[in-house]
């Protein structure tokens, strides 16, 4: 069994998509409230923390139980920053800041809410069976579109073709290749890999299969109010009560 994990939550303040996302009201609570709920259901995860560079975002975390060891550096906090710098980030921190090493870092994504807590203890069980084997885990879905059968791009001449091909042409969707859509839900690794690695892909990756009606994330405002219908047929709406200084 896994003795320290640490959870991350990462939320910037400069969402572009869905501009202050991370603290918008999602079946009446913030979005990032749920990922925080979420988290601190497991009683595994040693520390959950939020690495972000707003003060609000901050405080709206806290306010439902999340620990604020630090805010998120500047140059962390841009749209161009990859996601792997930032669990470096915050996992060499946290293990300053509370003179701990971890055995395995888990990032929650507050953007997919519909990921409950059945999800995350089971990817959770999934790496203690076999970490010892694996460098990670993280969350997929079936594709939406398979690159063998319906998903094409253009070469040099503008002409479309399919994205991946094989020896003889796949006729029907049921005889290509199974693929995945990667889910910004759950990621979870060994601590060693977030210390050592800088892409997600390097290492012995292997998927915890969600279903596709769990799988939506919000990146665009379409996303938001579809994710919000979903969220309130599944809890009903929220009545979420904001702190006050």
């Amino acid at each position: 069994m896994t003795e320290k994990i640490l959870g991350v939550i990462c939320a910037r303040g400069g969402s572009t998509g869905v501009p202050g996302k991370n603290i918008m009201p999602i079946a009446g609570k913030p979005l990032i409230g749920w990922a925080v709920e979420t988290a601190l259901s497991d009683p595994r995860i040693t520390d959950v923390v939020i690495s972000t560079d707003d003060k609000k975002i901050a405080d709206v975390a806290q306010s439902f139980g999340a620990k604020i060891p630090f805010l998120r550096p500047a140059d962390l906090a841009t749209s161009a920053a990859g996601k792997f710098g930032v669990w470096k980030h915050a996992l060499t921190t946290c293990e300053d800041l509370y003179n701990m090493q971890y055995d395995a870092f888990i990032d929650i994504d507050c953007t997919t809410p519909l990921l409950d807590t059945q999800d995350l203890n089971g990817i959770i069980d999934q790496f203690e069976q076999e970490q010892s084997k694996i460098d990670g885990i993280f969350t997929v879905s079936p594709s939406h579109r398979n690159p063998y059968f319906n998903l094409v791009e253009e070469d040099d001449k503008g002409l479309l073709h399919l994205s991946k091909s094989l020896d003889t042409k796949v006729e029907a969707r049921q005889a290509a290749p199974t693929t995945w859509d990667i889910v910004a839900g759950f990621y979870i690794f060994n601590a060693e890999y977030i210390r050592t690695n800088s892409y997600l892909l390097n290492g012995r990756m292997k998927g915890y299969e969600v279903p596709k009606e769990k799988s939506f994330d919000i990146d665009e405002p379409f996303d938001a109010m579809l994710v919000n219908w979903l969220m309130e047929e599944k809890h009903g709406k929220q009545n979420y009560v904001p702190h006050s200084d």
